[in-house]
C-alpha cells in the first residue's frame, strides 16, 4: 500500500538533519552563543571581576602594589594595575602578539604551568578563559600595556580586533607613562545581560575584601559623575583578616577572635606544595547570623567548597579534643561538627597551587586535597590556642555543648512522632548513632568484604552500612505482597523505615530513618547491574523516595594513579572514575613535567580491594566524594516506566534484543 505524500497539515519535520546541520563554533563565538556557560548574565560584574582578578594575581605574585577601578560616566569600566604588564611580543608558536591571544583565544593564558618555572605559582586564573569572555561580551575593549620602556595599545569590538597592536616608546617624566602595568577599559554589551548596571554594593564588597586579603596593596574605586568631582574610595588594610571580621560581625563574640596563618615549607613538601596553606580568622557568637567569607588565591568562593570543609573539620577536631581532655561532656551528649560550626563566623583565605573550581564562575572549590590542607593547619593551631587560654576554651565548650543539646532535643521530638511500634532492624545493618534525618545516610553496599571496609571507613555518627549478598531480585514484576519473601528486599525496607508503595499511594514517610539512601557498588559491569536492580526496586516499589530526592548513587573510582613529585607539587595519589578521567590525569601529569611512565596505575577490581581510608577519601567523605542524586528525567515518570519495562520486563526480550543490536557496538568489554 502506497504511503500518501505529506500535506501542509502533516506533522512532518520542518527541516532536514544531515552533515551540514552540524555547526562548528570558532574563536569567541561559543561565548556569544551561550554566555551563561562562561559567566553570570544577571549583570556584568563577573566579566569585570575577571579583569580585576588578573590584576590581583599580579599582586599575589608580588609584582604589584596598586589596583585602581574606575566607573566612567559613559558606562565603561577600566581596571589599572602596576604589575609586569601583559607581554605584547609575538608568540613563538602562534606568530601573533601575545596580548591579542590573551584577549581573543579561549584556553590561552599564563597560568597553566604551575610549579614548572611558569609565570604564576599561585593564581585564581586557571582556564585561560576569563578576559577572553570579557572581550567577547563587550561592544568595545581597550588595552594599554607598559613594560620594557615601551607602551602597546590595541582595541577590540565584540571580541574582534579593530585596532591592531601599536607599540611606541614610553614617555618619561612627571606626566609621562607608567614604568609598568596594564590598563583594560571595558564597555559591556547590554544585550547579554539582564541589567547593564553593576551592583554597586557587591562591587564595593569585592574590592574591599581584595584589599583585606592583600595587606599592603592599595585598591581604589573612582566613580565619575557628569559635571561633578569624581567620588574616590580607597582601601588599604594593615590589620588584615582580624580587622575585617571584627568590623563585619553583627553580634559580640563569646571569646576573642581566633586567627592564624600557616603555609607549607620545603620540608613539608611530602604532603603539600611549598607555599600552599591558609590564613583565617574565626569568631564564635551565641546569636545573630554568622558572617562567612572564603577565598582561594583571592577568588571569592561564595558557595564555599572543600577549603571550608577543612576549616570545619579542623575546628571541630580541636574543640572536641579540648572538651574530652577536660572531661566537659555531659552524659548522653554526642558532639557533631555542626555543633561547632553553626555558631562560627569566619574569613578564610586559602592558597592552593592547582585549585579545581566548580564551573568558570569559580564560586565553589572542589579540590579534594584542600580539606586536608586547611584542616591540617587549623587543628593544631586551635588546640594550642585553647590550651593556652583555658578559660576561653571552657566558654567555647559551653556554647558547643548547648548547641549539641538543642540539636538532640529536636531529634527526640521527631522520634516521638514516629510512635513506638518499631520493626526489629536487620542484624547485618551497622547503624549510625545520630537520629537527625538531615544528616543520616545509609549505604547499600555490594558484598560483605566491601561492607567491612565501609564499616571501618565510615563516619559512625551519621553513616550506616547495609551489606547486600549477591544480586538483588529483579522486582519489576513481583507483586507487592510477595516482596518480603526476599530477605534482601525485606532488610532494605526495614532498614530504611518505609513500606513498599505505588506511584499513586501516599505512604507514611514519618518512619524514614535516613535522609540519603546511597547505592554503593563496584565500578564495573556487575556493579552497574546491581545499580540497575536496586533502581528498579526503588522505582517500582518505593517511588516516593525518588520523588523526595532521597535516593543517590555513590561513584567509587576505578583507577588510582600514584604520581611522583613534580616541580613544586609533592607526590600524590590521584583517583579516576573511568578511562576518560584516567587519560585526563595522565595528560595533566605530562604537562606538569612528569616523565612518561614515572607514575604507577592501579585498577580496583572491586570495593573490597580498597582499604578503609581510601574508601572514605574517595566515596564516603561528604566533602570529597561524588554522589549522584536519582531523579526522573523529562518528560517524567511515564517515559521512565517505559524504559524500565523494556529493560526489566519478562516479556520484552524482543525489545532488548533490538536495543542490543542497535547499541551493542557502543559497549566496551573490560577483560
Amino acid at each position: 500500500m502506497a504511503t500518501p505524500a505529506p500535506t501542509a497539515s502533516s506533522s512532518a519535520p520542518s527541516a532536514a538533519y544531515g552533515e551540514g546541520s552540524i555547526r562548528v563554533l570558532k574563536g569567541l563565538e561559543p561565548v556569544k552563543q551561550r554566555p551563561g556557560m562562561y559567566t553570570r548574565t544577571d549583570n556584568p560584574l563577573h566579566i569585570v571581576q575577571e579583569v580585576i582578578d588578573n590584576a590581583a594575581d599580579e599582586a599575589l605574585a608580588g609584582f604589584g602594589k596598586r589596583i585602581g577601578l574606575t566607573l566612567h560616566a559613559d558606562g565603561s569600566i577600566s581596571v589599572e594595575d602596576d604589575g609586569r604588564g601583559i607581554p605584547f611580543g609575538l608568540h613563538p608558536e602562534e606568530g601573533v602578539s601575545v596580548v591579542e591571544i590573551v584577549f581573543t583565544r579561549l584556553h590561552a593564558g599564563g597560568k597553566f604551568d604551575k610549579g614548572s618555572g611558569g609565570a604564576y605559582s599561585f593564581s585564581g586564573g586557571l582556564h585561560g578563559v576569563g578576559v577572553s569572555v570579557t572581550n567577547a561580551l563587550s561592544t568595545r575593549l581597550q588595552v594599554t600595556v607598559c613594560r620594557d620602556k615601551q607602551v602597546a595599545t590595541l582595541a577590540f569590538s565584540g571580541g574582534d580586533v579593530i585596532e591592531p597592536v601599536a607599540v611606541r616608546p614610553a614617555v618619561t617624566g612627571a606626566a609621562g607613562d607608567r614604568k609598568q602595568g596594564t590598563t583594560v577599559r571595558v564597555w559591556p554589551d547590554a544585550k547579554y545581560f539582564e541589567s547593564a548596571d553593576l551592583p554597586r554594593s557587591e562591587l564595593v564588597h569585592m574590592l574591599r575584601s581584595k584589599a583585606v586579603l592583600m595587606p599592603g596593596v592599595t585598591i581604589t574605586l573612582t566613580i565619575e559623575k557628569t559635571g561633578k568631582e569624581p567620588e574616590v574610595l580607597t582601601w588599604l588594610y594593615k590589620g588584615g583578616l582580624r580587622d575585617y571580621l571584627s568590623q563585619s560581625l553583627n553580634a559580640e563574640p563569646v571569646i576573642p577572635l581566633f586567627e592564624g596563618a600557616q603555609y607549607a615549607t620545603s620540608s613539608e613538601s611530602e604532603n603539600f606544595a611549598e607555599g600552599e596553606g591558609a590564613a583565617w580568622c574565626v569568631a564564635f557568637t551565641e546569636d545573630g547570623a554568622p558572617m562567612r567569607e572564603s577565598y582561594v588565591n583571592l577568588i571569592p568562593t561564595v558557595a564555599g567548597g572543600t577549603h571550608e570543609a577543612g576549616l570545619k573539620d579542623g575546628l571541630f577536631q580541636a574543640v572536641k579534643g579540648f572538651i574530652e581532655m577536660h572531661a566537659l561532656t555531659p552524659k548522653g551528649v554526642k558532639l557533631m561538627p555542626d555543633d561547632v560550626f553553626s555558631r562560627a563566623s569566619f574569613v578564610l583565605s586559602a592558597k592552593v597551587l592547582d585549585p579545581q573550581f566548580q564551573g568558570q564562575t569559580k564560586e565553589r572549590l572542589n579540590s579534594r586535597d584542600a580539606v586536608r590542607l586547611v584542616g591540617t593547619f587549623v587543628k593544631p593551631a586551635l588546640e594550642l590556642w585553647l590550651n593556652q587560654h583555658v578559660d576561653h576554651g571552657k566558654k567555647l565548650a559551653e556554647l558547643v555543648i548547648k548547641q549539641a543539646q538543642a540539636r538532640q532535643r529536636a531529634g527526640q521530638k521527631v522520634e516521638k512522632k514516629k510512635g513506638s511500634g518499631v520493626a526489629v532492624l536487620p542484624g547485618k545493618l551497622t547503624d549510625c548513632e545520630s537520629r537527625d534525618l538531615s544528616l543520616n545516610e545509609v549505604f547499600l553496599v555490594e558484598g560483605d568484604s566491601a561492607g567491612g571496609s565501609a564499616k571501618m571507613g565510615r563516619n559512625k555518627e551519621t553513616q550506616a552500612i547495609l551489606p547486600l549478598r549477591g544480586k538483588v531480585l529483579n522486582a519489576w514484576e513481583v507483586e507487592r505482597d510477595l516482596l518480603f519473601k526476599n530477605n534482601e528486599i525485606h532488610d532494605i525496607s526495614v532498614a530504611i523505615g518505609v513500606d513498599p508503595h505505588g506511584p499513586n499511594d501516599s505512604p507514611d514517610l514519618s518512619g524514614l530513618r535516613y535522609g540519603k539512601v546511597c547505592i554503593l557498588s563496584d565500578a564495573d559491569v556487575d556493579g552497574s547491574h546491581i545499580q540497575v536492580l536496586l533502581l528498579t526496586l526503588f522505582f517500582r516499589h518505593f517511588p516516593k523516595l525518588i520523588e523526595a530526592g532521597h535516593i543517590h548513587i555513590a561513584r567509587p573510582p576505578l583507577y588510582r594513579v600514584d604520581a611522583p613529585a613534580r616541580g613544586k607539587k609533592p607526590a600524590a595519589k590521584l583517583y579516576a572514575l573511568d578511562e576518560g578521567e584516567l587519560t585526563a590525569i595522565l595528560d595533566k601529569l605530562r604537562k606538569e613535567g612528569c616523565r612518561e611512565g614515572a607514575w604507577s596505575i592501579s585498577r580496583f577490581k572491586g570495593l573490597g580491594e580498597m582499604n578503609a581510608e581510601q574508601l572514605w577519601d574517595t566515596t564516603l567523605n561528604p566533602d570529597t566524594r561524588r554522589l549522584l542524586p536519582v531523579a526522573y528525567g523529562e518528560p517524567g515518570f511515564e517515559l521512565t516506566e517505559t524504559s524500565f519495562n523494556k529493560l526489566m520486563g519478562k516479556g520484552e526480550a524482543a525489545s532488548r534484543r533490538e536495543l542490543m543490536e542497535l547499541r551493542g557496538d557502543d559497549v566496551e568489554i573490560d577483560v
